[in-house]
């Protein structure tokens, strides 16, 4: 996987040597199975059929922590067709809302219907490799698409890369006035904390090359395959973030950090991290990483 090894040390240092699958399907079995764990997509149906006219099998498809439709096409190696048959899945989906809204209220129930994201739906491929060129093309479309690399190391442990990511829409220039940079709703909160989300905004993108964002009606979530930040719409005197993190892998401090396990609140994440001064989000550097590290 690009470069990376693993090695057992125990009893001395030996590597564990990677491999491919024999076969796609156990590698869309593994995935299917795990689909939550390991790319945050809740599953709704496999080896999809479009129908007579179109004549095709999406391979998986699926909804993600946003309410994103997801199309994801697997392959056992390196397949230069896997970017343009999962955008014609893609474009099939799009056109048939209706018929996805059907399956999502019959499988997650009327709210989850209820709740699609249509303005970003996603593309996952996931292969053997990727070529140069597969990372060029989708940067030329204007859909959001995640490559993602997938190694088998012996018998019990598998790997997954994202090689590359791109959103469907751009992302919010980094040097935006705090105002253009507020979420909708932040109209309610001025002057310091628009000012406070628009760092935060920053922080968060700048962490890597392979965040992308998605705007929902109450939080702004930060992916990398899986959400790993949600941030809220200021209120009057404080920004709430909420992290995948474990609340248990921190020291919570009252006022500041909040473990929310098993709380409703907006966006996904347990752990709550309350920002009301620039000395706040300074602090919450390190926690930010951490987010960013466990995804």
């Amino acid at each position: 996987m690009s470069g990376l090894k693993l090695f057992h040390t125990k009893g001395g240092v030996t590597e564990v040597v990677s491999r491919l699958a024999e076969a796609e399907a156990d590698v869309q079995d593994l995935v299917e199975g795990n689909l939550g764990a390991m790319l945050g997509v809740r599953f709704l149906a496999s080896e999809y059929s479009t129908g007579p006219v179109h004549g095709g099998r999406i391979d998986t498809l699926g909804i993600d922590e946003n309410g994103a439709p997801v199309v994801i096409e697997f392959k056992r190696a390196t397949d230069a067709g896997v970017i343009n048959q999962g955008l014609f899945y893609l474009s099939w989906l799009v056109d048939h809302r209706a018929e996805f809204g059907h399956l999502v209220r019959d499988r997650l129930g009327a709210a989850a219907s209820d709740q699609v994201l249509w303005s970003a739906p996603r593309l996952i491929c996931v292969a053997g490799n990727f070529t140069r060129y597969d990372v060029h093309a989708i940067r030329e479309h204007r859909r959001s698409i995640d490559l993602v690399r997938y190694r088998f190391f012996g018998e019990d442990h598998f790997g997954l890369e994202t090689v590359a990511s791109v959103a469907a829409q751009t992302a919010v220039p980094r040097a935006r006035r705090a105002s253009e940079a507020a979420a909708p709703g932040a109209h309610v909160a001025k002057g310091a904390m628009q000012e406070l989300f628009a760092e935060v905004d920053q922080a968060l993108l700048g962490l890597g090359d392979d965040i992308t964002k998605v705007q929902r009606k109450t939080y702004r979530a930060y992916q990398r395959l899986r959400n790993f930040a949600c941030v809220c719409p200021p209120q009057r005197d404080k920004l709430l973030v909420y992290l995948k993190a474990n609340p248990k892998d921190v020291d919570l401090v009252p006022g500041f950090t909040r473990d929310v396990t098993g709380l409703g609140h907006h966006g996904t994440g347990d752990l709550e991290v309350q920002l009301r001064t620039d000395r706040d989000l300074e602090r919450a550097q390190d926690l930010f990483r951490l987010g960013y590290s466990a995804v």
